[in-house]
């Protein structure tokens, strides 16, 4: 057998036929087998972009003061059928974000947190019997583990009061994470479920036609995410949640943005974009209701911050980084801000001021009164970096 007819290579066939005018073969076709050439890589030369690359335009507005904005949104979602009401921002299930401490202070405004899933059932129950009015505004999250599950079980079945389920991987693109979004919303028919992380439309599509009603978008943009420098994979947020809300919305699911802003001014961006939500992670680190270890040097107070694939988090509660993988996220002291309760109006009082610049009386109405401005200087550097 010739090389070219190997059973070990792919085969392409080749028909040397008559000219495309004559209507059928000849009656004995010579036919020559080459070798498929293998596929090559794909480069999309569409422009993707991140907040920093993007302005709003101001528009005409009748309102008169931000006080007249209304940031309440309400949401029903498509596989639970539950209902929403609130402020759409999410604190991330981050142990130094997604604490019971910041779920108190949030749920005052209104606001959502997703609680890490490094707290005990006993730990939950004693949140739940001081703090009810605070279970319509969290989520219990989980990994794909079986303990994570069997814990998650336990959390829902001992108080039936939380209704909102966070199945969070790095990477929700694989098969296992699909199946595993089906397994639970065959056990938990009537919670809404937010599922990720992922980037593109198609997998937002198969994640919420597999029982996900919220579908969490980014891959990489986070203050102390290093996934993209490990790894090489990522994608642009706006373009991201731009793209992921078109198909999400589609099929009359919502998304989260999940990572990428820095200021009031991102989160109204990603708003603008078209996401339903937009959860925080270091906008909400540092404070004293957020975790991790407060430090003291040379007279100034820091908290630490981590990624949870990060070293500190996988010796934390791993034992260490398994030795067929990398850590993706790092540890940074980040200046101790105080209460929560100070940057949550800023966050807040900032959307509010965006709506009036582009004419929206509601948050509802700020995806549709959005113009996107490419810019090459977000603010002017002179004195100082703006934070």
């Amino acid at each position: 057998m010739s090389p070219a007819a190997s059973p070990n290579r792919a085969l392409r066939l080749v028909i040397d036929s008559a000219p495309p005018s004559r209507l059928s073969l000849p009656s004995n076709p010579q036919i020559r087998c080459y070798p498929e050439a293998p596929a090559m890589p794909h480069i999309d030369n569409d422009v993707k972009l991140d907040f920093k690359d993007v302005l709003l335009r101001p528009k005409r507005s009748t309102l008169k003061s931000r006080s007249e904005v209304d940031l309440t949104r309400s949401f029903s979602f498509r596989n639970s059928k539950q209902m929403y009401t609130g402020i759409p921002i999410i604190a991330a299930n981050m142990d130094t974000v997604g604490t019971f401490e910041m779920a108190k202070v949030l749920c005052k405004f209104s606001l959502f947190t997703a609680v890490h899933k490094h707290y005990s059932l006993e730990q939950w129950k004693e949140f739940a019997s001081q703090n009810p009015d605070c279970l319509e505004h969290l989520a219990a999250s989980s990994g794909t583990g079986s303990s994570d599950f069997e814990q998650l079980e336990q959390i829902l079945e001992g108080i039936p009061q939380v209704k909102y389920i966070c199945l969070d991987v790095a990477n929700g693109y694989s098969e296992h994470f699909v199946e595993f979004v089906k397994d639970v919303r065959k056990r938990f028919p009537g919670h809404t479920i937010m599922a990720g992380n992922v980037v593109t439309g198609e997998m937002v599509e198969e994640l919420i036609l597999s029982g996900a009603d919220i579908i969490k978008v980014g891959i990489g943009p986070g203050s102390v995410c290093t996934t993209r420098k490990k790894t090489g994979v990522g994608y642009p947020q706006l373009s991201a949640v731009m793209e992921c809300a078109d198909a999400a919305h589609g099929l009359k699911g919502h998304i989260i943005s999940d990572g990428g802003c820095s200021s009031p001014g991102d989160v109204a961006k990603a708003f603008g974009a078209g996401a339903d939500f937009v959860m925080l992670g270091g906008m909400l680190a540092g404070h004293s209701e957020s975790g991790g270890e407060l430090v003291e040097r040379d007279g100034k107070k820091y908290k630490l911050f981590y990624g949870m694939s990060s070293e500190t988090a996988m010796k934390k509660y791993a034992g260490g980084v398994a030795e067929y993988r990398s850590s993706e996220g790092k540890t940074v002291e980040v200046p101790f801000k105080g209460d929560v309760e100070h940057t949550i109006r800023d966050i807040l009082g900032g959307i509010r001021s965006t709506c009036t610049y582009v004419g929206a009386a509601k948050l509802k109405e700020l995806s549709r009164r959005t113009t996107f401005i490419r810019v090459t200087q977000q603010v002017n550097p002179s004195f100082s970096v703006v934070s």
